[in-house]
């Protein structure tokens, strides 16, 4: 039998985890954070001193990676990490590593085995166009790259870290172009999802726009 999964991709700090969360909340539905995956893996590579470019051994460890989620939160052989995989650093890395397909084939069925009853809401850069091309509804979720900076250093701030508004708008540029242009699963908008661009948006109204859709669906 094949559960309904809703996919809402987009580009970094455009806000689909928060609203692809909440809808999931709202419908009862499991929920993925596929960039987790992506973070952990880049995060438990650091741990072990294999290099982010090191396409063979990242496939590796893709496959053994000892990766849980309780309550919401990532977690490596047992201990919270979400924290620790938060970080620019850690992004950065999990950006890289992502452009390697031996890494993205690794954890591809990883990704699918979270399709289970009674449904399932994921975020992330493919979901829609690789991980779940059948997906029930589609949404590519975007903002502009300046609102996504303001909403980064905004969270940096009341986590009292430091940041520089200038360098996260370059950074969240570079990663957009980065992540474009990959040559496996690179982010682009399919022709069947549809476009939810919360720049003037709140996240109530994000959310409640997703639920109104896979509500009208026949």
């Amino acid at each position: 039998m094949s559960f309904p999964v809703i996919t809402i991709d987009g580009p970094s700090a455009s806000g689909k985890g928060t609203v692809a969360s909440r809808v999931a909340a709202a419908l009862g539905f499991h929920y993925l954070d596929s960039g987790a995956l992506y973070r952990v893996l880049a995060l438990y590579a650091q741990q072990k001193q294999v290099a982010w470019d090191n396409e063979a051994r990242l496939a590796l460890l893709a496959v053994r990676l000892p990766l849980s989620f309780e309550q919401g939160r990532a977690c490596v052989d047992g201990q919270d990490c979400d924290d620790f995989i938060r970080g620019e650093e850690i992004g950065a890395g999990a950006s890289q590593i992502a452009a390697l397909p031996a890494v993205r084939s690794a954890l591809l069925q990883r990704q699918r085995d979270f399709r289970q009853a009674p449904g399932l809401v994921t975020d992330g850069r493919d979901m829609g166009s690789v991980v779940f091309p059948d997906a029930t509804l589609k949404i590519f979720l975007t903002a502009s790259a300046q609102e996504r900076a303001q909403r980064r250093y905004k969270q940096l701030i009341e986590k009292g870290q430091s940041a520089n508004l200038a360098r996260l708008q370059q950074d969240i540029e570079a990663r957009d172009a980065r992540d474009a242009s990959r040559p496996v699963a690179p982010l682009r908008q399919e022709h069947d999802a549809r476009l939810l661009d919360t720049t003037e948006l709140d996240i109530a109204t994000a959310v409640a726009q997703v639920l109104a859709w896979y509500r009208a669906l026949p």
